[in-house]
């Protein structure tokens, strides 16, 4: 093993590992199997290595190389590098969550938070963890950095869309919604895209809560949009999902705010057939991942892709180059 030496010009990239039984291991071998990868980023697996190797050998990649390190400041550049959470070996069973590796799932994603947070690695891609630990990432992240008002924006070459409310039951959802949630979530997502994006006066097309966004309970939305104009955020709307969508209204701006998480993600995923992915806006660090789930009925099989994951990758390096962060 050679000499570790620093390399300011290559960002450290953590990485969660997810749910071990679904397919993040299989999509991080295969976005890695590139070797041009390492030469855009450093990578810090914060998983185990006797899992990542039973996965390796399962699917064909002995070649695949990494070297192990205790510390994300010391990791090895041109390197796949694997922090190990835990030392014992892991039971592995694909297609399920286990108690086992949900546990895991929140070890990796604590411990690769932190490193965030104190600044030992420059950005984070969470792979796909089981639904209940994916529906605590926005209340963990919160916590972590203190940021109350963080939100997912969903981004592909296409389209950006915000979610005012993320991953939970849509009565949940309507119960928090209302004007100052709206207008603070405009304001967080103007901030991100001129920060992130480079976009110097976005303009930001917001949802109607009712199909046909008229007046019946959109006041709040109505209100939201003219106090976010008010504070110098060019927010418009409310919009149906109709003349939003299917008449392409959507162009005209540079992303969207949906009111709730199936009213974003649908449309999107519907028009980001060949990958897409997401990032919480309005946290001082780069946290990203992939625009799908732990893939429990294809784990194992040698069937998930790699794309979702690395438009992740590619949009955290994005991020970090418009802030310049690192690159």
């Amino acid at each position: 093993m050679s000499e570790n030496t620093s390399n300011s010009q290559l960002p450290r990239v953590g990485l969660t590992h997810g749910d071990i039984n679904g397919i993040s291991y299989e999509i991080i071998l295969k976005a890695f199997s590139d070797s041009r990868m390492l030469g855009m980023m450093t990578p810090i697996l914060y998983g185990q290595s006797k899992a990542f190797s039973y996965y390796k050998k399962n699917f064909g990649l002995d070649d695949f190389n990494y070297s192990l390190t205790r510390d994300a400041r010391q990791s090895w550049n041109q390197k796949f590098n694997i922090l190990n959470i835990v030392d014992q070996e892991l039971k592995i069973e694909p297609g399920m969550t286990t108690s086992l590796s949900a546990e895991m799932s929140v070890l990796s994603l604590k411990k690769a938070t932190e490193d965030l947070r104190d600044g030992y690695v420059d950005a984070l891609v969470m792979s796909p963890d089981c639904p209940s630990v994916a529906a605590t990432q926005m209340d963990y992240l919160n916590a972590t950095f203190d940021k109350p008002d963080v939100l997912r924006l969903l981004v592909s070459d296409k389209i950006r869309v915000g979610l005012a409310t993320d991953k939970m039951p849509l009565r949940e959802a309507l119960a928090q919604l209302d004007a100052p949630r709206v207008v603070k979530k405009l304001a967080t997502l103007s901030a991100a895209l001129k920060s992130d994006f480079n976009i110097a006066s976005p303009k930001i097309a917001v949802m109607g809560l009712n199909p046909t966004a008229q007046a019946d309970a959109q006041d709040f939305v109505v209100a939201a949009v003219k106090e976010a104009q008010q504070k110098d955020v060019f927010a418009f709307g409310p919009f149906s999902a109709s003349s939003l969508f299917v008449q392409g209204l959507w162009k005209k701006y540079d992303a969207v705010l949906a009111l709730y998480y199936e009213q974003g993600t649908l449309p999107f995923k519907i028009m980001s057939l060949n990958g897409g992915a997401y990032y919480w806006v309005g946290l001082p660090a780069v946290c990203a991942g992939p625009m799908h789930g732990p893939g429990f009925d294809i784990a194992n099989a040698n069937q998930a892709s790699p794309d979702s994951f690395r438009a992740a990758l590619y949009l955290a390096l994005d991020i970090l180059n418009c802030r310049g962060d690192r690159i």
